[in-house]
């Protein structure tokens, strides 16, 4: 059983898609479009992941938004939150999210150049209201970070929304009581580094 569940990365892609929205009802050619594969891979994990019992299929139309779905011909699938598998896996996958955030921040602070604040809030702390997910502070090797951020958003499958400023800018916004910024640090956040103890 363990064979099927992890012998693909389409079905770990898929798997992590549904895990961020398990009550969403999907049909095949959504789900390919949000994972950025092939409609028939995508159908062939599918009908696995049914078979393990992880996923239910539906006929009828979901009540809400029912225009984004389609018609009522199509069928539809949604996680089976009944399954024995359901919360062991929604573990695994969280864990597998934090393991794939710890190897971004060691990727930038690494290869980003001289980074005096590092703050992670937005997607990383679940603030939806927050306006960044990440801001660095310093003289930041952009090129550098940019392609981190990048292999990560593909690895992982949602876009980071980043700020990079030199320290003169912070200072100049600060005092200016930008709202930017003010909403950054108000937002909850983790420091992962803070030289100028902001």
């Amino acid at each position: 059983m363990l064979e099927q569940l992890f012998g693909s990365k389409t079905r770990f892609k898929i798997l992590r898609h549904l895990f961020r929205g398990p009550g969403k009802p999907f049909f095949v050619r959504e789900l390919a479009r949000d994972v950025e594969t092939q409609v028939n891979a995508v159908r062939r994990e599918i009908g696995i992941l049914v078979q393990l019992g992880l996923l239910k299929e539906e006929t009828e139309k979901p009540k809400a938004n029912t225009a984004e779905y389609g018609s009522t011909l199509r069928k539809y699938y949604r996680l089976n939150v009944d399954s024995v598998l359901y919360d062991d896996l929604k573990n695994l996958i969280g864990k597998m999210e934090i393991i794939g955030e710890e190897a971004l921040i060691k990727d930038i602070k690494e290869q980003g150049g001289k980074i005096k604040l590092f703050l992670l809030t937005g997607r990383f702390t679940k603030n939806s209201g927050a306006p960044s997910d990440i801001l660095l502070v310093g003289d930041l090797k952009e090129r550098n970070v940019a392609k981190i951020i990048a292999d990560y958003e593909k690895e992982l499958g949602f876009e980071v929304r980043y700020t990079i400023m030199s320290e003169m800018e912070l200072k100049e916004r600060r005092q200016m009581m930008d709202k930017f910024i003010f909403a950054m640090f108000e937002a909850e956040n983790v420091k992962v580094i803070n030289e100028l103890k902001v």
